[in-house]
């Protein structure tokens, strides 16, 4: 019998395209004889929709037209069992769309990937691949994730966070940065990805500006120092906080200061739809045998340290002055679901996403093992207090 996958994409984030692109990538790949797939596109607005044309790549170049064509859904529960349901059905139409075995969430960015997915699936009882809502909310903190992996010894760089644009305090709390970090200076949105937002400062008012830019994305801002002679790294990681292991490394190749969010998407040329498996890389990445050991032990450490599950996709830097390796960020749903990084080691990208649901279901399974009810009956005798009708 086929498991029926619930392939969630989209959202109210600054990477909704990329989704887009990462989620009909994994649905080329997912093996038609194991899995029956329902793409299900969540709108810029949080709004859900199935139907036909959503699975097609094609279709995303008129979007409004393709929400014309398909219908509003949700997930549910119906008789104990997860299933997607009309919001709208039309006379003598039923709501079930169809039941589902597990969700596949290829989200990223904010109010997706930070948890909030994560958080609406288990609320409703789906199984889903990937990080929990925990594990995802800390990956998309870039300061939060910075203190775990201090308090775990895997090095990363000081840093200066902004909680607000501007202020009456702003030259002190500028002055703050310099004293700490000197230039240049990277300064980032605390929780987006894809180089959006980020941009680096080599004086005041060039921090000032950068400040400003990343404020239009997020409340809070990092700063850090800047590494001036970058190699930039990555490795992905596959497994859960019980057994992981990790892939092959590779070096993204960039046009500018730090990698942007034009080399990771559009380097592949004008209409390239490749997400990150179009960026211009090297692979295996171009470092020593010692340098690849220890950044591929400090990625699965730092998935662990944060409870993952699925695949992710560990971002390091190496100072090339120094010889000095930092850990950057961890990205919880990575562009492409790094495919590009396991297919070097021998793991095609089907039995990747074999491995994600089976990982999920896995999950689901010790979870149903789980009490979380407690029978009393401490509100047989509960009366409610206070006076009605007072001002």
């Amino acid at each position: 019998m086929k498991i029926t996958v619930a392939l969630i994409f989209g959202g109210k984030s600054v990477e909704h395209e990329i989704s887009i692109i990462s989620a009909l990538q994994a649905k080329q790949s997912l093996n038609p004889d194991k899995y029956d797939v329902i793409p299900v596109y969540i709108s810029k607005s949080g709004d859900m929709y199935c139907g036909e044309k959503a699975g097609d790549i094609e279709a995303y170049k008129d979007i409004k037209s393709l929400i014309g064509s398909c219908f509003q859904v949700t997930f549910a529960r119906i008789d104990g069992r997860p299933a997607i349901i009309r919001t709208q059905p039309k006379m003598l139409q039923k709501p079930l769309v169809s039941y589902i075995d597990v969700a596949l969430p290829v989200v990223h960015g904010t109010n997706v990937e930070d948890g909030t997915v994560a958080g609406y699936l288990n609320m409703i009882g789906v199984p889903f691949a990937g990080c929990d809502v925990l594990s995802a909310a800390l990956s998309m903190d870039k300061y939060a994730m910075k203190l775990m992996f201090k308090e775990k010894g895997i090095p990363v760089l000081d840093c200066v966070i902004f909680d607000e644009p501007g202020g009456e305090d702003d030259d002190d709390r500028l002055k703050n940065a310099e004293d700490k970090l000197g230039y240049p200076m990277i300064v980032k949105p605390v929780n987006l990805g894809s180089s959006v937002g980020i941009s680096v400062a080599h004086d005041r008012d060039g921090l000032k500006e950068s400040l400003a830019e990343a404020f239009t994305y997020s409340e809070r801002v990092l700063v850090e120092r800047a590494i001036v002679n970058l190699k930039e790294i990555n490795c992905s990681v596959l497994g859960s906080e019980r057994s992981a292991r990790a892939s092959v490394c590779e070096r993204p190749v960039g046009s500018d200061e730090i990698l942007s969010y034009e080399d990771k998407y559009i380097g592949g040329g004008k209409g390239s739809s490749k997400g990150m498996a179009s960026t211009k890389r090297i692979i295996p990445a171009d470092i020593s045998d010692e340098e690849t050991e220890k950044i591929r032990d400090y990625a699965v450490r730092a998935f662990k340290a944060l409870g993952c599950s699925g695949v992710a996709r560990i971002d390091f830097m190496i100072d090339c002055d120094s010889g000095d390796i930092y850990l950057n960020e961890i990205n919880s749903i990575p562009g492409s679901l790094s495919f590009y990084l396991w297919e070097p080691a021998g793991v095609k990208y089907p039995e990747l996403l074999d491995e994600m649901i089976s990982l999920a279901l896995e999950r689901d399974r010790r979870q149903k093992k789980l009490t979380y009810a407690f029978d009393t009956n401490v509100l047989a005798g509960v009366k409610l207090g206070g006076v009605k009708g007072k001002a």
